[in-house]
């Protein structure tokens, strides 16, 4: 649908539950369930963004797997939602990425389970995507949420996911699921 949408997925800097910053782990389930979510959504890029070396090496080992190994015979579609993934150090090596490869200015936007800045509605969001021939890309957050330096620096806050009860603790592939729908889908 749009030319000019990514999403990344923050392991670094974010918050553990005790408000301290951390880097979280990669899992192999965000993996495939967001990219196969951003692939259906046609987003540009996946990106994963982690500091920590053997996670790195844990992303393309599964990368690998699905899209040089037995994956590609066991699953091709798998491979076609791995294609999307791109792994960086760190969200300013995403933007510069992203920027390099788009040519356009990123316009950065976070996502949390509270509202910690005014935030725009995700019909607001859609529609400056959808006017915008700049580039957008949509951070989610790992372990207990951004890190503030994060969402200060950000261009735009988008509203939280609110479901029917006071209960609020959905995971992140749930969230990014039901982000891209509401930005992307028909």
């Amino acid at each position: 649908m749009y030319k000019n949408l990514y999403i990344a997925l923050l392991h670094y800097p974010v918050y553990n539950k005790r408000g301290d910053i951390v880097t979280t782990a990669v899992t192999n389930m965000d993996l495939h369930d967001i990219s196969r979510a951003a692939r259906t959504y046609d987003v540009k890029g996946f990106y994963i963004i982690t500091p920590i070396e053997q996670q790195q090496a844990f992303v393309e080992r599964i990368l690998r797997h699905w899209q040089e190994e037995y994956g590609i015979i066991y699953n091709p579609s798998r491979k076609e939602a791995f294609d999307i993934i791109r792994l960086e150090e760190t969200l300013d090596d995403a933007i510069t990425a992203i920027s390099q490869e788009s040519g356009e200015k990123v316009h950065v936007v976070v996502t949390s389970a509270s509202s910690r800045r005014e935030p725009l509605t995700y019909e607001a969001l859609k529609e400056k995507i959808s006017k915008s021939e700049e580039t957008f890309l949509i951070v989610f957050g790992t372990g207990w949420g951004i890190a503030d330096e994060v969402v200060e620096k950000a261009d735009f806050f988008v509203e939280p996911i609110r479901g029917s009860s006071d209960y609020n603790h959905l995971s992140v592939r749930s969230a990014a699921a039901i982000t891209l729908d509401r930005l992307c889908g028909q």
